[in-house]
């Protein structure tokens, strides 16, 4: 099943969110505001995206300037961070299988699907 993590607030993730639904492929929407994955999901996410954590962490939020923006932190601190403020997680993430990408630009979702 194709996953998608999803801000209905971001343009980008909308957008992303349009490939999906035109692609004509079943899929789960997951706002992950609303419903904040665990660690131990994020963690499987970043596996699948091949990333370091701090590569999933949107960094011109504001939040992130205020608590975290210049400190060492773990790999842990960042999670447990976008964890407690599911705004800092990038979007959108669509997920299928063992694989996933961040859909800036929607086009990798396309390349996902093929």
């Amino acid at each position: 099943m194709i996953k998608i993590y999803h801000n209905p607030r971001c343009r980008k993730s909308r957008e992303g969110l349009a490939v999906l639904e035109n692609s004509g492929k079943d899929f789960e929407i997951i706002k992950y505001i609303a419903n904040i994955p665990s660690v131990e999901e994020l963690k499987q996410i970043i596996e699948y995206l091949s990333i370091e954590p701090i590569e999933l962490v949107r960094k011109n939020e504001s939040i992130w300037k205020e608590k975290y923006k210049g400190k060492k932190l773990s790999n842990d601190e960042i999670l447990s961070a976008m964890v407690k403020y599911p705004n800092l997680i990038e979007r959108p993430i669509v997920v299928k299988g063992n694989k996933a990408v961040i859909g800036r630009p929607a086009e990798k979702i396309e390349e996902l699907l093929d």
